[in-house]
C-alpha cells in the first residue's frame, strides 16, 4: 500500500513539474512575441536598430536567468518530496567462484619433417619420370631414372673380374689349408678378391645414384624437371611431401620457460580453414636463442583430411596459468584511485524494491584474459557487484537496481 501511494505521489510530482515547464515555455514565447507588437522581437529585428537589438537581447537574457532560478527551486522541491528522484540506476552481477584460465597467444606456422626436394646425384639425361603430381608413393619406390653413361656396362665387367678373383682366392685358400703352395700366393689372391669386391660395391653405389627413389611414404607435390632434360648433380627433380606428419612451430619468450613445457594444453585456430582443435605441446626446446631470447615449441597436428598444408599460418593459445577457484569480473568496471589502488563497487542493504547502498571495495587483481580480469582479494563469492553505472556512483550513495 505504501509503495502504491509512493508511486502515486511520484507520478503527480512529475505531472506538476511537466505542466510547470510547459507554462514556462509559453511565457517565453509570449515574452518574445509579446502583446506589445512595437516592442516584440520580430518588430525590433525588422527595425534594424542596433541599440534596440542589444537592449532586447539583454531583456531576454534577464528573463532566462530568472526562469532558471525558478527551475532550480522547483527541482529542489521535487527532490525533497520524492526520495527516489536522484537515485542512480545500476545493474549488478553476482561474484562466483569459477575456473580462470590464462592463455599466451602466439602465431605459428605449419611444418613437416617430411617435406623434401629430391635432387639429382648424377649428371646426365633424365631418361624417365615415373610419377605425376599428386601421386601417392611408398618408401623405396622408383621415381625417376637418369642415363648412367655406361656405368651399368662397367659394373658388369667388374662383376666378372670379381667372380674370377673370388674363384682364384677360394682355390688358393683350399691349397693353403692343405699346406700346398706358398703363403704369398694365398695373400695375393685374397687381396685381389677384396679389391675387386670393393670396386664392385663402389660402382653399384655410383650406379644407384642414377635412380631416384622415395625416401618415405608421401605424395608427389611437384615434378620440377621433365623427362629428356639434361641434369647436373644437385639439380631438383621432384618434391615429395608427407601430409600425415605435420606440426606447428612457434617461438615462446624465455619468461615462460618455467610455465610452458611439454604437455601444456593448447588451443589451435586455423582462421583460413575456419577450424580449431585442442591439443598439447609435443616438444619444448631446452635451448634459448640468444638473439631474440626465445625457445621453440612444437605441436603435433592431426591431418586426416589433408587440409593442412606446410607453411599454413595458425594462432595458438597456450594455457600457462589456471586458478580453479577464481572470481573474475569485466575490466570495464575496475577503477583506480590517486594512490594507485584498484577498486569497484558492490551493493549492500538491498531491499525488496531494489533499493541499495553502493559500497567501494579496494581489490587486488591478478591476470587478465581478454576483457576479463581475475580478482585475488577484496571480493567474496556471492557479492553483488555493480556493473552498469559503476563509473557514476560514489561510496555510500543510494542506488536503484534495475532488473
Amino acid at each position: 500500500m505504501k509503495s502504491t501511494i509512493h508511486e502515486f505521489n511520484y507520478k503527480n510530482t512529475l505531472i506538476m513539474s511537466k505542466k510547470f515547464y510547459i507554462s514556462i515555455i509559453t511565457v517565453l514565447m509570449l515574452a518574445s512575441c509579446g502583446g506589445d507588437k512595437k516592442n516584440s522581437t520580430t518588430a525590433v529585428i525588422e527595425n534594424g536598430n542596433l541599440e534596440q537589438l542589444r537592449a532586447k537581447r539583454s531583456e531576454i537574457v534577464a528573463q532566462a536567468d530568472a526562469l532558471n532560478k525558478e527551475l532550480e527551486l522547483i527541482d529542489n522541491a521535487i527532490g525533497k518530496l520524492d526520495a527516489n528522484h536522484k537515485l542512480a540506476l545500476i545493474t549488478t552481477i553476482t561474484a562466483k567462484d569459477t575456473i580462470f584460465n590464462h592463455y599466451l597467444e602466439l602465431q605459428a606456422a605449419v611444418q613437416t619433417k617430411e617435406n623434401l626436394v629430391l635432387n639429382a646425384e648424377y649428371g646426365g639425361t633424365l631418361l624417365q619420370v615415373y610419377v605425376t603430381e599428386g601421386q601417392k608413393v611408398s618408401k623405396g619406390q622408383i621415381l625417376a631414372k637418369i642415363d648412367d653413361g655406361g656405368l651399368s656396362q662397367q659394373l658388369a665387367q667388374m662383376e666378372i673380374q670379381a667372380n674370377l678373383a673370388k674363384t682364384t682366392f677360394e682355390r688358393q685358400q683350399n691349397l693353403w689349408n692343405q699346406k700346398i703352395g706358398s703363403e704369398i700366393q694365398y695373400l695375393q689372391a685374397k687381396s685381389s678378391y677384396e679389391a675387386q669386391s670393393k670396386a664392385v660395391a663402389q660402382m653399384r653405389d655410383q650406379l644407384a645414384k642414377t635412380t631416384l627413389r622415395a625416401p618415405f611414404n608421401g605424395t608427389i607435390d611437384d615434378v620440377i624437371t621433365d623427362k629428356g632434360s639434361v641434369v647436373a648433380p644437385g639439380a631438383p627433380i621432384v618434391r615429395i611431401v608427407n601430409l600425415g606428419n605435420m606440426y606447428l612451430e612457434a617461438e615462446v619468450p624465455e619468461k615462460y620457460v618455467g610455465t610452458i613445457q611439454k604437455g601444456s594444453n593448447v588451443i589451435v585456430d586455423f582462421p583460413i580453414l575456419g577450424e580449431s582443435l585442442n591439443t598439447k605441446i609435443s616438444q619444448a626446446s631446452s635451448y634459448i636463442n640468444p638473439g631474440n631470447r626465445s625457445f621453440i615449441i612444437q605441436i603435433n597436428v592431426p591431418n586426416k583430411e589433408g587440409k593442412i598444408k606446410p607453411n599454413l599460418s595458425g594462432k595458438i593459445r597456450i594455457n600457462d596459468y589456471t586458478n580453479a577457484n577464481a572470481i573474475s569480473v569485466p575490466l570495464s568496471i575496475i577503477s583506480e584511485n590517486a594512490e594507485g589502488e584498484q577498486y569497484l563497487y558492490v551493493v549492500e542493504n538491498v531491499t525488496k524494491d531494489g533499493l541499495a547502498t553502493a559500497k567501494k571495495r579496494i581489490i587486488t587483481t591478478g591476470k587478465t584474459q581478454g576483457n576479463v580480469i581475475e580478482i585475488l582479494d577484496g571480493i567474496e563469492d556471492g557479492d553483488q557487484i555493480i556493473k552498469e553505472g559503476a563509473r557514476s556512483v560514489k561510496d555510500g550513495q543510494k542506488v536503484t537496481i534495475l532488473k
